[in-house]
């Protein structure tokens, strides 16, 4: 009965179609013949930790953070490195759908200790950047509104 309810509830969370304006906002794409001082130099121009990797045909292949980055270079030998993106990547992606229930992205962060999660259609395609402390706020603000909501009942304003 409890698990019902709980289910019923879940259902009613925000998916995370409902952030991603702001998440598509944050994406930073590269191409996998790039070569890694591109993805240096994107890392440390920008606001982001992790770059989706796409292939010619705009679909995500990987992903590259800037701890990738470091530890490639540290092994490179001279002034120049010649790493490309496609050797460093992490190819088995974990992503997130913008018809998901941003609770249950959540949990998946939560559970794979990401910082951030790429988000992609069906086909693939990137469409945005996830960030944990965003779902996460998103989720207190309902829980909040929820509370409200409930002591408002309970005290009666509003349903006289």
């Amino acid at each position: 009965m409890l698990g019902s309810k709980f289910d019923e509830r879940r259902k009613k969370l925000p998916l995370v179609q409902a952030i991603l304006p702001t998440a598509g906002k944050r994406l930073v794409t590269i191409e996998i013949a790039a070569p890694l001082v591109d993805a240096a130099k994107m890392l440390s121009e920008m606001d982001t930790n992790l770059l989706v990797v796409c292939n010619p045909e705009g679909l995500m292949s990987g992903v590259i953070t800037k701890s990738d980055v470091v530890k490639q270079i540290s092994y490179c030998q001279g002034c120049s490195c010649t790493t490309m993106v496609s050797e460093v990547m992490t190819r088995d992606v974990i992503a997130c759908h913008p018809d998901q229930n941003l609770y249950d992205v959540w949990l998946l962060m939560k559970d794979k200790k990401l910082k951030q999660i790429p988000v992609s259609n069906q086909a693939s395609e990137p469409l945005g950047l996830l960030y944990a402390n965003e779902t996460l706020e998103v989720l207190m603000k309902e829980v909040e509104y929820e509370d409200l909501l409930l002591r408002d009942y309970v005290m009666g304003i509003g349903y006289r």
